[in-house]
């Protein structure tokens, strides 16, 4: 009898340690769950915030004749495209870390899954568009790129399109592979990405599914990197002839054409840094079975980054750009650099 009460006893004792540290365990993933949830919260509040006042700024701008007026229908698709990020990937995510939303059908895992995946990717290409149509429109007349001008003024409709349509056609492996967690019985055959799983394939294929969905970030990185260097190329040079002209030392500091370039090089550092991380994310979470809680996470804050920050860069690219307009009028002798952009 006593060894039967002596067992018993360390059965409840195992039992109830058991129950404590579960209980322990699932109060930390509340706590994660909470400040991951703040910072999506916060990222896609002020993101929102951001992407609505550029549209205003856009607006003031083009009303008051110093709008780059070429970059117009650019900017507008970038704001529908950061919208898509924020509102299909922050708010759903950030309700669902908060459990005030769950994720429990097959629609839902390929729909917000495949809007965030475009969203996020016309953002990427549009910020590549807006710098290559920049270079091209800000290039001095007298240079080779001068004839470019007008096709890009051509291109810029068509190649918001080709964005598109391109990046749904890239990410429709997400309605096609993946599904909610609730409709398998059986999921160890499955790779996990919380809430929703996608079906298994062999390494080769998932490393073809990965190089495919990096390949367009990739292409876009560098050419915007490109595009950028040309621009600050040519705003440096601009600032030594209209030195030269003026006979008058302009403080590299205060000028406008060193305001823009440092508004560029800020754009572009942010925009590398960022698209790069979640490249490199992107890629992890294709190649893994069963991607961590903090891969997965991560992954969601590194893609709510850009579309949040990049509206104020923008708008700060924007003044520079003005500024750099406002200079002209004032200075009529000046060569006419932004006559076009």
């Amino acid at each position: 009898m006593i060894h039967v009460a002596h067992s018993s006893s360390s059965s409840a004792g195992s039992s109830s340690s058991e129950d404590k540290y579960q209980s322990l365990r699932t109060d930390r993933m509340a706590t994660r769950n909470l400040a991951i949830g703040m910072i999506l919260l916060l990222q896609t509040t002020f993101g929102i915030l951001g992407n609505f006042s550029l549209l205003y700024h856009n607006l003031f701008l083009h009303f008051t004749g110093c709008r780059l007026r070429s970059t117009d229908l650019i900017i507008k698709s970038l704001i529908v495209a950061n919208l898509l990020v924020l509102f299909y990937s922050g708010i759903v995510y950030t309700m669902s870390l908060f459990g005030w939303y769950h994720i429990g059908n097959d629609f839902a895992c390929r729909f917000f899954l495949f809007v965030r995946a475009v969203g996020r990717g016309v953002s990427i290409g549009n910020t590549c568009l807006l710098s290559v149509v920049q270079a091209v429109m800000i290039s001095p007349m007298n240079s080779r790129w001068a004839e470019l001008k007008v096709k890009a003024l051509k291109c810029v409709v068509p190649s918001i399109f080709l964005c598109w349509i391109l990046q749904m056609l890239v990410n429709v492996i997400y309605p096609m592979f993946m599904s909610s967690n609730g409709s398998h019985k059986n999921i160890t055959n499955r790779k996990s990405f919380g809430r929703c799983s996608a079906v298994r394939h062999d390494k080769t294929r998932d490393s073809l599914n990965a190089a495919l969905l990096s390949l367009p970030d990739v292409f876009c990185l560098g050419l915007m990197l490109l595009a950028s260097g040309r621009i600050v190329f040519i705003l440096r040079r601009h600032r030594q002839r209209l030195q030269h002209i003026l006979s008058t030392n302009v403080s590299s500091r205060s000028s406008p054409e060193s305001r823009a370039t440092k508004t560029i090089l800020l754009l572009v550092s942010t925009f590398v840094f960022f698209n790069t991380l979640s490249s490199i994310l992107q890629a992890v979470v294709a190649l893994f079975n069963k991607p961590t809680w903090l891969v997965l996470n991560v992954n969601s804050v590194i893609v709510l980054s850009f579309p949040s920050l990049s509206p104020f860069l923008l708008m700060g690219h924007d003044s520079s750009a003005s500024g750099l307009c406002f200079a002209w009028i004032k200075n009529t002798k000046s060569p006419n650099l932004m006559r076009n952009m």
